[in-house]
């Protein structure tokens, strides 16, 4: 990847991935996320073994070691960062439109959701799940997101960008691997606060449509990168899998109460 004139160009340096576009917003479920203006946000690589606490130290040591070194003058302009068990060497790029997404994608923790659990399983992780510390076991995990779009969204139709994503997410996971997603996942959503005005993103208009192929076809891509480069298949269930969670509990489901004077009859 290397930097153009494109909209959220990218490149990678030391186990670091920029996105960047001058003065976006974004809008992070990730470490420290929520929303924030910024020229860049990252995915940055963690290896085998990593066990650090101090997140904000740690990025910002990664981001210097590479030469991507946050602004703190006059005012921290800092981006949102998100951290990855997957190289970014295998991170890969899809744009459609007004719409940009990187992925980078392992499944080595899968976080599973059977429609018919088994009662008498557990939501605890799999027994396979190695502590933060060893190093007898690959965490090759998580499926990071950073969608861009060149639009000005609405408030709420950042945010339901974020969702259009996971969305297009999950069903491109599902399709590739069987699991939906990981214990880890985390995407960034952004746009141009001086872009061409768009109030919605959902899956029926031009941004939404453009982010759910992007999503696909970035997270495709970037998993058949991943395991070409690794010593090791897709699991085929979360207890083949280092680490991984299956949620079989069950939830309480109920109608909600019916007001006073309201005519429609219950059933």
């Amino acid at each position: 990847m290397t930097e153009s004139d494109g909209a959220y160009d990218a490149i990678r340096r030391d186990g670091v991935l920029r996105i960047r576009r001058p003065d976006t917003e974004w809008l992070s479920t990730g470490w420290n996320g929520g929303r924030r203006r910024a020229d860049c946000a990252y995915n940055v690589s963690v290896p085998n073994g990593w066990d650090r606490t101090d997140l904000g130290a740690y990025v910002d040591e990664r981001l210097a070691r590479a030469g991507f070194e946050r602004p703190s003058e006059p005012e921290p302009a800092d981006g949102p960062a998100l951290l990855t068990g997957v190289d970014v060497a295998d991170a890969r790029g899809a744009r459609r439109g007004s719409v940009t997404v990187y992925a980078t994608a392992g499944i080595s923790n899968p976080a599973a959701l059977p429609m018919d659990p088994d009662p008498a399983a557990s939501d605890r992780p799999s027994e396979s799940t190695p502590d933060s510390g060893r190093e007898d076991g690959p965490k090759w995990g998580t499926v990071n997101l950073v969608v861009g779009t060149t639009r000005a969204l609405a408030p709420g139709a950042l945010a339901n960008l974020v969702a259009v994503a996971a969305e297009a997410k999950a069903a491109t996971l599902l399709a590739e691997t069987g699991f939906p997603g990981t214990t880890t996942d985390a995407i960034v959503a952004g746009h141009d606060p001086s872009g061409p005005e768009a109030a919605f993103s959902g899956s029926g208009t031009e941004v939404g449509a453009a982010a759910r192929a992007c999503v696909r076809d970035a997270v495709r891509a970037s998993l058949r990168a991943h395991y070409a480069d690794v010593d090791a298949d897709l699991p085929a269930s979360v207890a083949d899998a280092t680490y991984g969670v299956s949620t079989n509990g069950r939830a309480e489901v109920f109608r909600p109460a019916r007001a006073d004077g309201d005519p429609e009859p219950d059933s």
